[in-house]
């Protein structure tokens, strides 16, 4: 069976879970990490029994050793990364957010075409089984005409802003904050069923340390169909999301990874459209992107470099609109057209 090769950029607990997720397909090969310090580095590996480390990014994006590089550093260091693996034919998997805004995202889009490499976001919720019935549901509802998704989850790192630390999560060097990191699950989504929005309207705040802290977002699109969405890292809430036509009613109990998913028809009947998850969550990002290695295809039919595109460009303005900028904005206006 042939096998891809990876090489992993990060040591956090979302690259534990990604590489478990890995490993539920027979293809997937983890064989060198790279981490600031080789203490961390070694300690990593010999946790998941990878056999190589590394403490230079370019090293290993050099390295004959792998044919692809999961990246799951923080947002700010996304771009160059990724542009620094491309550059070495090495195809990448790069973890959401994608980059810091749109101009990055469109030079790691530039860089996987002129090398010939494939390059994905690693946005898990829009692969999974769940989301696909989701799709084929949408197709069942008749004309749509309002899609509402929430994802609100007190971070407990909160309380350390407000007592005067700035940690990772709220953060601006690293771009975060609330939309690139809860935000973009409802967002992403969005873009995947309906494509570029025609108008934003956002309200929402912007925290002391620079980064926002919640939104409500509005959108509208052509042919009568709304979109709202609410998002939180200082406030929860249970809402589910929905997907609401004429014909019937698409209803998730979360958007960031679905657990329950119905469909409810005009005439009342309900049908529990939820299929069977037999692997990890993390394990279907993997297997899409090594299907789209394998086959020589450069880019998802879902998780698309145009929907990764829509979606940073969409949270481009929502930062606009609160006054969020952040270092690697530099000077340029981040006019979006919205």
């Amino acid at each position: 069976m042939e096998k891809v090769r990876f090489g992993v950029v990060g040591t956090n607990f979302i690259t534990d879970w990604v590489i478990a997720g890995g490993r539920e397909d027979e293809r997937f090969e983890a064989v060198a990490v790279c981490s600031r310090t080789e203490e961390r580095a070694r300690a990593f590996a010999a946790r998941h029994h990878i056999r190589h480390t590394f403490t230079s990014l370019d090293e290993m994006a050099a390295s004959p050793l792998i044919d692809a590089v999961y990246i799951a550093s923080p947002n700010a260091l996304h771009a160059r990364q990724s542009i620094a693996c491309m550059r070495q034919g090495k195809h990448v998997l790069c973890e959401k957010a994608f980059a810091s805004n749109a101009a990055e995202v469109r030079a790691m889009i530039e860089a996987a075409r002129k090398h010939g490499v494939t390059l994905m976001e690693a946005m898990k919720p829009t692969l999974t089984p769940g989301f696909r019935a989701v799709r084929e549901a949408v197709g069942r509802i008749g004309t749509v005409r309002q899609y509402f998704a929430c994802y609100c989850q007190y971070s407990s790192r909160y309380d350390r802003l407000k007592e005067g630390t700035v940690l990772n999560a709220f953060n601006p060097e690293l771009s975060n904050g609330a939309v690139m990191d809860i935000g973009i699950y409802t967002l992403y989504p969005m873009a995947v069923l309906f494509g570029r929005p025609k108008t934003v309207q956002v309200s929402g705040t912007k925290l002391c340390s620079g980064v926002d802290g919640h939104g409500n977002v509005s959108f509208t699109y052509g042919g009568g169909l709304c979109a709202t969405v609410l998002y939180s890292k200082i406030a929860d809430s249970q809402l589910p999301t929905e997907i609401q036509g004429e014909e019937g009613l698409v209803s998730l109990d979360r958007i960031n990874l679905i657990g329950r998913a119905t469909l409810k028809h005009r005439n009342g009947a309900t049908e529990d459209i939820m299929p069977p998850t037999a692997h990890n969550e993390y394990y279907y990002e993997i297997a899409e992107f090594i299907d789209l290695i394998l086959s020589g295809r450069k880019e998802s039919r879902i998780n698309s470099l145009e929907n990764s595109l829509i979606t940073v460009e969409i949270m481009d303005e929502i930062r606009r609109r609160l006054d969020v900028r952040f270092p690697a904005d530099g000077e340029q206006s981040r006019v979006t057209g919205f």
